[in-house]
């Protein structure tokens, strides 16, 4: 069990005495963070019931501070918004012509890949974590609405607050700012959206988070060619595109498809990147190609366009990833972290990154 499901549990334990539940089920938890052996979240709460709230928030700390590995716990009491959260359905506004910067940021980097289940979101999250590792100021736009995966593997929960109703305060962890529609919604409910409602939440996630002052803002995309990946490159700067793929040739051919498509968009590939390159067990060392090699690299030389890097398929990337803190945070020194590491360091020296 990893530390942040350790410490929701023993939260569980605790009974919102408004609601009768126990803190966690009642959405009293919000924003809960895990940053190596420091845990911080707030209790949303009615400022009438600060009062009454304080031995909660007291019996919060205690109890996460129980778990093994923590040593440092922040839990606040912060008064509850009688606002409405943010509405990322598309509002009518006069159009703009021309792609938009986005206030403070430098560049944005979409990730995408051709097809599901090459491992984009994975690598999306590692190589934010990567370029911060290396001193860059990173944010992370989980843009995949329809299969949001970054909370998860970011170690992020609690919904955004926005004091005002219209400006969204992101969520921070392993170095990384980071906004994704599963932050928005309960788990396990699915957005059931049409494209305009995804570009209008696309567009508010771009322009009204607070991002701050960024280097680089990497856009994890969905798979495939459609409305998000246009609005993104048709509404904003984006100064270039990963493209992301396993070897094996039914990935490729999907891969070439994101390829055109950005091309035709005008937006710089930066590279490809092949994940599940190669794998190595663990007990006996010998080395094998489950999904092929180099097929990645054969086709970014077709293309005209750089192999970034390959990453190896390794349990310990898929572990890390669901445990909320990606291989590069969680074994920074493992053979693993130092591929998606040189591939940060490669942006940086490009100034990509």
């Amino acid at each position: 069990m990893s530390v942040r499901d350790a410490v929701l549990a023993n939260l569980r334990k605790i009974t919102d005495p408004v609601s009768g539940q126990d803190i966690v089920s009642a959405g009293v938890v919000r924003a809960l963070n895990v940053e190596g052996d420091t845990v911080r979240f707030v209790l949303e709460i009615d400022p009438k019931q600060a009062e009454q709230m304080e031995p909660v928030r007291a019996a919060a700390e205690q109890a996460a501070q129980l778990v093994d590995g923590v040593s440092t716990v922040s839990a606040m009491l912060t008064a509850h918004s009688e606002k409405a959260p943010p509405d990322l359905k598309p509002k009518p506004k006069p159009s703009q012509t021309g792609p938009q910067a986005v206030p403070g940021v430098d560049r944005i980097i979409a990730v995408a890949s051709g097809k599901g289940g090459v491992g984009k979101s994975t690598v999306s999250a590692n190589l934010a974590c990567a370029l911060a590792a290396e001193g860059r100021r990173v944010g992370l736009l989980d843009a995949d609405v329809y299969g949001p995966s970054q909370p998860r593997m970011l170690g992020v929960s609690g919904r955004p607050a926005s004091p005002d109703g219209k400006t969204i305060l992101p969520l921070r962890n392993h170095g990384v700012t980071m906004m994704s529609m599963g932050l928005m919604t309960n788990e396990g409910q699915a957005v059931v959206w049409r494209g305009p409602m995804l570009m209008g939440a696309l567009q508010q996630m771009m322009g009204q988070v607070q991002w701050g002052a960024l280097d680089v803002l990497i856009v994890d995309l969905p798979p495939g060619t459609g409305d998000v990946q246009l609005t993104l490159s048709q509404k904003f700067n984006v100064d270039g595109a990963i493209v992301v793929s396993t070897p094996q040739d039914v990935a490729l051919i999907d891969a070439r498809k994101g390829i055109d498509m950005f091309n035709q968009l005008k937006t710089p590939i930066l590279g490809m990147i092949e994940n599940m390159s190669t794998h190595i067990c663990t007990n006996c060392g010998h080395e094998e190609h489950v999904f092929g090699h180099g097929g990645v690299k054969s086709e970014a030389e077709a293309l005209g366009v750089p192999l970034l890097g390959e990453i190896p398929l390794h349990l310990d990337i898929r572990v890390a990833a669901d445990g909320g803190a990606p291989i590069v945070v969680s074994k920074p020194d493992s053979p693993q972290a130092e591929a998606f590491r040189q591939i940060a360091r490669g942006m940086i020296a490009k100034g990509n990154a």
